[in-house]
């Protein structure tokens, strides 16, 4: 076993998860490579003070180039906003270290390929946070799609929802401000990661994107509520996705429903440990769709329980994300999403928006 100085930028809600992430792996996956929690950046001195003593780093530093720079962090999670990312992954590329970049990459489609530039010209591990495509009934169901348990899929219903924003009396505040900040810039790209991962690379889209609440206290909000897009698969599938902060009830609604021509598959996140599974076999009577509980029989679920249907978390997608890191830190083989993948996303983002200016669909290779 070999340690590894990991530096992580930014120590809020998902700084957090990765410290934790990075602190708990080697014990669940007995890593080749041990992290040590060596250096935390925050945008103040004080605050990357508390996140070092809470989180357990070694050090803390109110600059990031600091971090960057220092010969002892020798990886970087990049878990700080979005405007920071490409400044931050191009300068830890500049001296061959390998990063980890919280989704979506960078600000723009220009950022994102930058990014993407940097990277590949290093050569070094480089991946994105799309965590929840790690569960193991999301694992499960790719490797379901992959061995064509359900036949050839010919249809995909994916959506992201949740409802922070429902009430309109909920005041103004900075997700509230700038595109970036939106729907379509927070949660679409985590399905739109889902439905590249389950189904393979997207070949059009037409989008609709709206502010249902214009005005809200504390000022006007200047981003979106709610999408949706019609798409069409390079597969040949068709495909519909929707997101939204304002979906009244739902908490955590990454779902997603697939057809086939033998079978037939559903997840929903809020019940993240269970996977539904239709099978074309058998009388018709007694066919429906059956419910997995997922347990050691499915991806990386035992390390963390040998019990069935005891679960999984949220937190331990992160160490699973944590794992597949620094595998590929040390066997220098691609893991999913790199940060090419990542950018996949951001184009498939930014022919949505421009459908929903134009009204027609949009071809993904125009962007």
């Amino acid at each position: 076993m070999t340690e590894i100085g990991i530096g992580i930028c930014g120590g809020g809600y998902m700084g957090k998860a990765h410290a934790v992430a990075m602190a708990s792996v080697g014990a669940v996956f007995n890593t080749g490579l041990r992290p040590r929690l060596e250096m935390v950046c925050a945008s103040s001195h004080e605050s990357a003070q508390r996140y070092q003593k809470a989180y357990g780093f070694l050090r803390s530093t109110g600059d990031w180039r600091a971090l960057v720079a220092d010969p002892k962090v020798e990886a970087v999670v990049i878990a700080s906003p979005q405007e920071t990312h490409r400044e931050i992954a191009e300068a830890a590329f500049a001296l061959g270290k390998p990063v980890l970049c919280e989704k979506p990459l960078g600000a723009s489609m220009e950022d994102g390929a930058a990014m993407v530039a940097a990277a590949e010209a290093a050569s070094v591990a480089n991946m994105v946070g799309f965590n929840y495509v790690r569960t193991p009934a999301t694992q499960f169901a790719r490797d379901l799609i992959a061995n064509g348990e359900i036949g050839d899929v010919t249809w995909f219903r994916g959506e992201h929802t949740e409802d922070f924003y429902a009430d309109p009396d909920t005041p103004a505040s900075w997700r509230t401000q700038g595109m970036a900040n939106g729907t379509m810039g927070d949660l679409a790209p985590h399905m739109v990661n889902c439905a590249l991962a389950l189904m393979g690379p997207i070949s059009q889209v037409l989008g609709e994107v709206e502010t249902v609440h214009t005005e809200r206290p504390g000022g006007r909000v200047t981003n979106d509520d709610h999408a949706q897009m019609m798409c069409r698969f390079e597969r040949g599938a068709m495909g519909h996705m929707y997101f939204s902060r304002v979906a009244t009830g739902r908490k955590m609604g990454y779902a997603y429903e697939i057809s086939g021509t033998k079978g037939a598959i559903r997840f929903d996140q809020e019940d993240q440990n269970a996977l539904w599974l239709y099978r074309m076999e058998g009388p018709e009577a007694t066919r429906g769709f059956v419910k997995i509980l997922t347990g050691p029989a499915h991806p990386d679920y035992e390390p963390f329980c040998q019990g069935p249907g005891h679960g999984t978390g949220y937190q331990d997608q992160i160490i699973i994300e944590a794992r597949d890191f620094l595998r590929a830190i040390e066997t220098g083989e691609a893991v999913f999403p790199t940060f090419r993948d990542g950018h996949e996303v951001n184009r498939v983002i930014a022919a949505a928006l421009a459908s929903n200016g134009t009204k027609t669909w949009t071809n993904i290779n125009s962007f």
